[in-house]
């Protein structure tokens, strides 16, 4: 495997300056969830161009690929990007600034199908080497629910041939370019959107007896939701719930009729996660109930947790190291954060890890979700080699 792994350094060397500029192009023109034909068109136009055959229209803009080594069916792995942006506008002055109005690739979208490219056009390369095939599964709709990868799931993503293990990459502001990071079993948090409405009677604010102030009711309700997880949560159970969006709309001198909240739930066990859900719905109603106002609740369920399969993890743990050296590889710790990759590793054992793409020199720190979040673009090296290598690992002869 030597030979094999100094080969894909460096294909993954000589391919750098290809794979960024595809890295440009996909960011430059950056579309939402279910809505990435143009996307889809693109990468379909580049496997082509390869000879891998390709299935399109999978989950509306989904699409997948094969590699076939040898034996092709002796063993099947996928391998995974999402392919949506964000509503965020950008604000980074660079060449390949999105060019779509208030739309942007804030969550390196980009960098996980350019990274998903370089390693296909690698693998490509090496096929005769490798026993079994890799089914590239590029994704629509991560950021948005219900999600492009239970739809692809649902639509036989997984079938024909049968995958076996799934591996997935993520970029993350927080590690420097050149390293990796992973964390065995469970690792992102399930999630769940809150939407409340606090009904009230509203009025003249300078005659509050009149009135049933259903802002003061939402104050209420807010302050007591976090006492169901600092007192009802297990701590080695970690959770979450905020309250992100409040809505009430009157005037220095009006107290509106209704108010209404958004927020979110996470955690990771699904009995709480269950649990948790009642106990919101009785304590607001309850609440309201006794300030004579009612509130609506509605709770749309999200992903559910994500849990990276401890040996799988472990072989992809032992592969980084191998080829990136163990310096650059890093324990990470759960995060509250999630992932519809999720519903994959319901089905199937998977890694999802992390790739660094910080780089303090070039400016380069913005979290994700933020208008000036940008990639050291080196990072595209590590991340269609490791990919690559990975997937080599797993299907040596």
């Amino acid at each position: 495997m030597t030979q094999i792994k100094n080969m894909i350094r460096q294909l993954s060397k000589k391919y750098l300056p290809e794979i960024i500029q595809i890295r440009r192009d996909l960011h430059a023109y950056p579309e939402l969830s279910m809505q990435e034909f143009k996307t889809s068109g693109y990468i379909a136009s580049f496997l082509t161009d390869l000879n891998i055959p390709l299935r399109r229209g999978i989950a509306k803009t989904g699409l997948t690929g094969l590699i076939e080594g040898k034996n092709p069916l002796s063993k099947v792995i996928g391998l995974r990007a999402d392919m949506d942006a964000l509503p965020i506008q950008e604000l980074n002055d660079v060449p390949y600034k999105s060019t779509v109005n208030g739309v942007m690739h804030a969550c390196g979208h980009d960098v996980h199908m350019a990274s998903l490219l370089g390693a296909a056009k690698i693998l490509n390369e090496l096929k005769d080497d490798f026993e079994g095939s890799v089914k590239l599964i590029f994704q629509p709709s991560e950021e948005k629910y219900p999600g492009g990868a239970i739809r692809m799931i649902e639509e036989g993503v997984l079938e024909d041939p049968v995958v076996e293990k799934m591996y997935g990459l993520h970029v993350f502001p927080a590690l420097q370019t050149g390293k990796v990071g992973m964390k065995e079993g469970k690792y992102m948090a399930s999630t769940d959107e809150l939407f409340f409405t606090v009904k009230g009677r509203g009025g003249h604010g300078a005659t509050p007896d009149l009135n049933i102030d259903p802002v003061v009711i939402a104050a209420h309700i807010i302050l007591a939701l976090q006492q169901i997880v600092s007192r009802h949560a297990n701590p080695v159970n970690p959770t979450v719930l905020s309250i992100g969006h409040v809505l009430a709309d009157g005037k220095t001198n009006i107290i509106p009729d209704y108010v209404r909240m958004e927020g979110v739930l996470r955690t990771f066990d699904e009995n709480w996660r269950k649990e948790v859900k009642q106990k919101i719905s009785r304590l607001v109603n309850s609440i309201a109930e006794s300030m004579g106002g009612t509130c609506d609740v509605s709770v749309a369920k999200g992903y559910p947790y994500l849990v990276n399969d401890i040996e799988t993890t472990k072989k992809v743990r032992q592969y980084a190291e191998e080829y990136l050296g163990l310096e650059n590889v890093e324990e990470l710790e759960m995060r509250m954060t999630s992932e519809d990759f999720a519903y994959f590793s319901q089905k199937v054992p998977v890694c999802f890890y992390r790739l660094g793409i910080k780089n303090e020199a070039k400016g380069i720190t913005a979290n994700l979700h933020s208008p000036t979040f940008n990639v050291d673009e080196n990072s595209l090296e590590t991340g269609m080699g490791m990919m690559a290598w990975i997937a080599a690992k797993e299907l040596s002869l």
